[in-house]
């Protein structure tokens, strides 16, 4: 196997890209034609009123759904979808890992290191 770059084109397929937005859709009107009740017994008004609202609700969760997953999709770095991550990610660089010295302080060791000489906790 080879070690290929990842590239955009790798993490952005349309064919998946546009089968999740479509089954977003189709969902959605569904739910819209349940909700108005297009599958009882209803006037034909109302039948066509709601089939108008299930498209537009359709339409609109599918392009919601295409522009906001192609939107997180261009916020990943393609160069390191392939790393592993070994840290935290929100600290920053130069902190220091607690799982690295293989002991994690319980609450109260963390909070009898943060008093003060005399015994009295920090003000703040």
């Amino acid at each position: 196997m080879t070690d290929k770059p990842t590239t955009r084109k790798d993490l952005m397929k349309p064919v998946q890209l546009l089968g999740l937005a479509f089954v977003a859709a189709l969902f959605a009107g569904f739910v819209t034609l349940m909700s108005m009740g297009f599958f009882q017994t209803r006037p034909a008004d109302q039948i066509q009123n709601a089939l108008v609202v299930a498209l537009v609700a359709a339409g609109a969760t599918f392009i919601i759904v295409l522009v906001s997953v192609a939107l997180m999709l261009l916020a990943v770095d393609p160069s390191k979808v392939t790393q592993t991550v070994d840290r935290p990610l929100l600290l920053p660089k130069d902190a220091p890992d607690a799982t690295a010295s293989g002991s994690a302080a319980t609450p109260t060791e963390r909070a009898a290191d943060e008093t003060d000489e005399d015994g009295a906790a920090p003000k703040g």
